[in-house]
């Protein structure tokens, strides 16, 4: 069994200091380190010379004791987490920065509105609870972005639950001694309505042409297969293959989800890729197109809506929902990892609305 003592040592300039004495020596499962002694950072006076002085030492003693016998108790349990004092310094932006290029965007994001908000400095030793809901009250209330724009609530909700992750992460880590997403509430997030095109509308895109070809194929393509821009971008050839049904496929890592899915699409979708190549299947398409020759083409098609190409995503699901497909199809058909993401695309094309709003007539 290790034993912890209390012991006093002088220096050259004739100060007492407290340290913790462990035999044998500890071994730190983490730095794979072991420890003989701890300072306690508490000084004593070497020659008391009054009452005070005095009081202060056996203050001072008496909290080196309690020291002591809490190291004592946790090397019993088996606690090692203060042995390990210098992830404290350590730079926690620069973890959370590693670990969001592993991840998606929304990670790498929300590092960086955390990093602005620490004004690039935050080690471990730093993380409190205190400083999280700071966070959080500056995702829901500062202008931030190079836009200065005050966040919608589900950005702000998404971003906190990325903190919440990483956090999560450090403490299984044992970079952090606590866990503080016991103690931190979740931003809740709101139920919001999502634009998209009738099918009508499709229709009247599809028969007008666009200055920027590969800019239509690609929206069409998103249209028929609920892909976002990002995974249309980086779409290769050898992406798409057979299914074992012997209709075409996409088998492709999604960025958003960082994991590999099996799309089934269809031969009109596939149709729209062009003659099958190598590299990229949409070569040339770049965001900015999106955003300058995209509008154009929509007003063009005499479309009276605000377009992004991300509502390219959102008509799909509602098609797909208005073709009575079930919900759980719709959910993996867009790659969702919960199917209450899909339910708002199911309400709005939902027929007993339209029925139950009819029924009452004066």
């Amino acid at each position: 069994m290790i034993t912890v003592t209390l012991r006093q040592k002088k220096t050259n300039t004739g100060n007492i200091y407290l340290y913790l004495d462990y035999h044998p020596a500890v071994f730190n499962p983490r730095t794979f380190k072991t420890i003989r002694r701890e300072s306690l950072k508490i000084k004593l006076y070497a020659d008391p010379k009054n009452a005070r002085e005095k009081k202060y030492n056996e203050i001072m003693l008496e909290k080196g004791e309690a020291i002591r016998c809490k190291r004592q108790i946790e090397l019993v349990n088996e606690q090692y987490g203060f042995l390990d004092k210098s992830t404290r310094g350590e730079d926690f932006l620069d973890y959370f920065y590693k670990a969001s290029l592993k991840k998606s965007e929304k990670w790498m994001a929300t590092y960086r509105h955390f990093k602005e908000f620490m004004k690039g400095k935050c080690t471990f030793g730093a993380l409190s609870i205190g400083l999280c809901d700071k966070f959080k009250d500056y995702l829901l209330t500062a202008p931030i972005g190079k836009h200065r724009k005050k966040l919608h609530q589900n950005t702000a909700s998404a971003y906190f639950c990325v903190l919440q992750s990483i956090l999560k992460d450090a403490y299984r880590s044992k970079l952090l001694q606590e866990n503080l997403n016991d103690y931190l509430e979740s931003i809740p997030s709101k139920r919001s309505y999502r634009p998209f095109l009738t099918i009508e509308e499709v229709r009247k895109l599809k028969d007008t042409p666009c200055k920027i070809p590969v800019l239509k194929a690609a929206s069409m393509f998103s249209i028929l297969t609920g892909l976002r821009r990002s995974d249309i971008m980086t779409l290769e050839w050898s992406h798409i293959s057979t299914a074992p049904d012997g209709g075409p496929c996409i088998i492709k890592t999604i960025e958003k989800s960082d994991r590999v899915e099996v799309n089934y699409i269809s031969e009109e979708a596939l149709s729209y890729c062009g003659p099958r190549s190598s590299g990229l299947v949409f070569k040339g398409l770049t965001t900015s197109m999106t955003y300058t020759y995209l509008p154009q083409w929509v007003a063009e098609a005499g479309i009276d809506k605000h377009v992004t190409f991300h509502i390219f995503r959102h008509t799909n699901a509602t098609l797909l929902s208005s073709a009575g497909i079930d919900i759980y199809t719709v959910s993996r058909m867009l790659n969702h990892k919960n199917v209450g993401t899909t339910q708002i695309y199911a309400d709005i094309v939902d027929d007993r609305k339209r029925v139950a709003a009819n029924a009452i007539k004066l």
